[in-house]
């Protein structure tokens, strides 16, 4: 990696009145840090440690929106009140203080219970059927007033992104949580015109959050919304079989006023259809491009040898050589790349890719998952 160009990793990247010093972005992970939902000095610090040393933007953590059950863990942040979006305010300025560009990711659980806690909300969890996975009933199914009032809280949450002076926001849409909910059928039931036979009549809710948003921020402010096709309940679950399934996926989302979309896999070398164009071809950010126009960003373990899912496990990894994403950068098969866990462990990552000190890149030790710093 010592003699690999990474030219293409640092070019600049304008969008609307974004504008990146690199493609680098760290990846939202959640920490779990905040007590009572309150941002504190400590997490102020861990992201200003990365801006300081050149990620070109950081996604924060999930932090959720002002719903009585959106969070599935007590210390994950709030975007709402007083106490929480001060803390915020201290994140942002301090971000940019060290010379960093950063937004929120926006989100909302549903009814996935979290495996770090045995901690539940007071209030019922709440998801499109009441369902968390296929035939697995929990929470309650939202009523229409509930599914009105979840749509303005998104906004409201976008609205204050904005006015604390985040340079994003992004919308957290994959994964299994609440808006991949209504994207998926084995958990939206719905008979109502929230759900549906196709994936475009269930994307309509994701498309009313989106408007909402941009409608709270103007059309300069841009807006990302993280998918997924693999969701936490099923790794092989698919949303769209096909390009044109994608499309009406995806389409109708851009049109909603997404700006960016952030297309979630666990390997990003992996082909999206590679009965369309082999085992090298395009991978889900790639199509996602080509389908939409829009730009977009891969992210799924960059720079290390195994799989996120499988730190849950006690599972460590080593760095990984770039030569892929390089390649996939330099044929502009997408715009940016998202970085998790190897900025976890090195706050120097980048710095040491731009500089070729691959010698001295960390390893990934599961326990990182457990500290902040």
């Amino acid at each position: 990696m010592t003699t690999l160009n990474v030219d293409a990793l640092f070019k600049p990247f304008t969008l609307k009145n974004l504008t990146l010093k690199n493609r680098i972005v760290m990846a939202p992970m959640t920490r779990s840090f905040a007590p009572k939902g309150i941002p504190g000095e400590n997490i102020a610090a861990y992201y200003q440690r990365r801006a300081a040393n050149d990620v070109g933007l950081i996604l924060s953590e999930g932090t959720v929106i002002n719903r009585p059950a959106s969070r599935n863990d007590e210390n994950i942040p709030l975007f709402y009140g007083e106490a929480a979006l001060a803390g915020w305010q201290r994140v942002i300025n301090e971000v940019h203080a060290a010379g960093g560009k950063m937004g929120p990711q926006i989100w909302h659980t549903g009814s996935v219970a979290s495996f770090m806690t045995e901690w539940v909300p007071e209030a019922p969890v709440e998801s499109p059927s009441g369902l968390v996975g296929p035939d697995q009933p929990r929470g309650v199914a939202m009523s229409d007033e509930a599914i009105a009032d979840t749509i303005a809280a998104f906004a409201a949450a976008a609205a204050d992104a904005k006015r604390l002076g985040f340079d994003v926001a992004e919308i957290h849409g994959a994964h299994g949580y609440l808006i991949d909910q209504f994207f998926w059928a084995a958990t939206n039931q719905r008979t109502d015109q929230y759900g549906g036979a196709t994936l475009k009549q269930r994307s309509r809710f994701a498309a009313e959050v989106v408007k909402s948003m941009r409608a709270a921020v103007g059309d300069d402010f841009p807006l990302i919304l993280r998918l997924s096709q693999w969701k936490q309940q099923d790794f092989a679950t698919r949303l769209a079989q096909t390009p044109d399934e994608m499309s009406d996926w995806l389409v109708p989302l851009v049109e909603a006023g997404v700006d960016i979309l952030h297309c979630s896999q666990r390997r990003f070398w992996e082909p999206e259809f590679p009965e369309i164009d082999g085992e090298q071809g395009l991978n889900f950010a790639g199509w996602a491009k080509k389908i939409t126009g829009a730009a977009t960003i891969s992210v799924g373990s960059v720079g290390l040898s195994g799989d996120f899912m499988g730190s849950f496990s006690g599972e460590g990894s080593k760095p990984a050589g770039l030569d892929n994403l390089i390649h996939r950068l330099e044929r502009n098969e997408f715009d940016l790349i998202a970085v998790g866990r190897a900025i976890l462990s090195d706050p120097l990552w980048v710095s040491k890719i731009r500089s070729g000190n691959s010698a001295e890149l960390e390893d990934f030790n599961a326990a990182s998952l457990g500290e902040l710093y």
